[in-house]
């Protein structure tokens, strides 16, 4: 399952799950809904939680279809690499290496971790971390998106799990809020860019006081490259906002020393995962155009919603898709870039989930259909009114619906 599909189905599932006492019986329902989901396809999974001491995992549940071990079964952590494999990359796929499981016939785990993230050293001195919870799943398959699957249900429960507990300090602290999104507006640039042959135009609207949605320009010191970046913390209200916050202060660090695109997106995501461990995930998308003739822009998709690049020669719609995984569940990851060429009258324009996923009162999606026969309605029109009419589509549609986001477009349009 695509991995922000996936998020909004986990999203869901813990909207309409019970009233839930604690975190066990939450983390128990969830698993039995994801085995009962035939898209997210995996069919079975054990969870385990660490021990009061801190030096072992105990089995507290087993659902699906998975061969059955004794209850509170325990697991040594000094005897069990893999606990501190998961503390470092979040999410494993190996082999079994306890006798008593491999003897149960479980040859293979995949594992992620969940909750908070303990920090430790051994008698060597060695820093390590340990996870508060494990999730052993049984999937169809070991190969494909699997760690993606593990990383994006460690990243979403995570949040649950935290979110649940400052959910009341959050409310007494209104006043607060209302200063952070002072902060966050400050941060945003001017709606409006010229850049050589470019004309750029975004806006960024937040559904609640502070919003996990940003955008950006940035120009390079000789005015030959301009980064632009659209970015959507998946988290909510203050913790979305403090992502973004950070997101937007790494571009503005990394485009400035002018290092390899690649190479910065993969260390924004690096700290990402080291700075916001109980957060959930950011999407980005970053392209840079060049002041050149041939209209080149080169870019990075980290996730995000694929841009639409509308040809004015041919009519047409492309999008660009993922070219890396969302920043923050795992890290090392590797990213890759992609370049397009704009011609006169050619049209880039970038988006967040808030646009699409709006919905009437039928709860039906604006979805990417309408955002497109938008785009092509107005693609003789300049980005700032491109911006301003798609948003208003927008408001118009769902302003009987029950669900919204933040929301935030920049259009890029070649006019020369």
């Amino acid at each position: 399952m695509e991995q922000k599909k996936l998020y909004r189905t986990l999203e869901n599932i813990i909207k309409e799950a019970p009233k839930i006492e604690n975190e066990e019986q939450l983390l128990s329902y969830v698993l039995e809904q994801i085995i009962n989901n035939e898209e997210i396809k995996i069919i079975g999974g054990r969870l385990w939680k660490l021990n009061e001491t801190k030096d072992a995992f105990i089995l507290f549940e087993q659902k699906g279809n998975v061969e059955p071990i004794r209850r509170n079964y325990e697991v040594k952590i000094d005897k069990y690499p893999m606990f501190k494999k998961v503390g470092q990359y979040r999410s494993v796929i190996a082999e079994e290496t306890d006798d008593y499981l491999v003897e149960k016939g479980i040859y293979h785990y995949s594992a992620t971790g969940i909750g908070e993230r303990f920090k430790f050293k051994d008698a060597n001195g060695e820093q390590y971390f340990l996870y508060q919870y494990l999730i052993a799943l049984n999937a169809k398959s070991l190969e494909g998106d699997l760690l993606n699957t593990l990383n994006i249900i460690s990243m979403t429960l995570s949040s649950i799990i935290r979110t649940k507990d400052i959910e009341s300090t959050v409310k007494e602290n209104m006043l607060e809020l209302k200063k952070a999104r002072e902060i966050q507006r400050s941060i945003l640039p001017e709606h409006e860019m010229i850049f050589g042959n470019y004309e750029i135009f975004g806006l960024s609207l937040p559904d609640q006081i502070v919003g996990g949605d940003f955008f950006d320009y940035l120009k390079s010191e000789d005015n030959e490259r301009l980064g632009v970046a659209i970015g959507d913390a998946a988290s909510k209200g203050i913790s979305a906002a403090a992502q973004a916050l950070y997101v937007s202060g790494a571009l503005k660090m990394g485009a400035g020393y002018q290092i390899k695109m690649t190479a910065m997106i993969g260390r924004i995501n690096n700290l990402v995962y080291e700075t916001f461990p109980f957060e959930r995930f950011v999407t980005l998308f970053y392209c840079e155009l060049i002041n050149d003739k041939k209209g080149l822009c080169q870019y990075v998709n980290a996730g995000q919603n694929p841009p639409l690049f509308f040809h004015s020669g041919t009519g047409k719609i492309e999008t660009l898709d993922s070219t890396g995984s969302v920043l923050g569940p795992a890290p090392f990851q590797k990213y890759n870039a992609d370049s397009i060429n704009m011609e006169i009258n050619d049209i880039l324009l970038l988006y967040t989930d808030g646009i699409v996923e709006s919905t009437n009162e039928k709860f039906e999606f604006f979805g990417d259909d309408r955002l497109k026969e938008a785009l092509i309605r107005n693609k003789d029109k300049s980005p700032k009114e491109i911006c301003t009419i798609i948003n208003q589509n927008v408001s118009e549609f769902s302003a009987n619906g029950i669900y919204s986001d933040d929301r935030t477009l920049v259009a890029i349009k070649r006019i020369r």
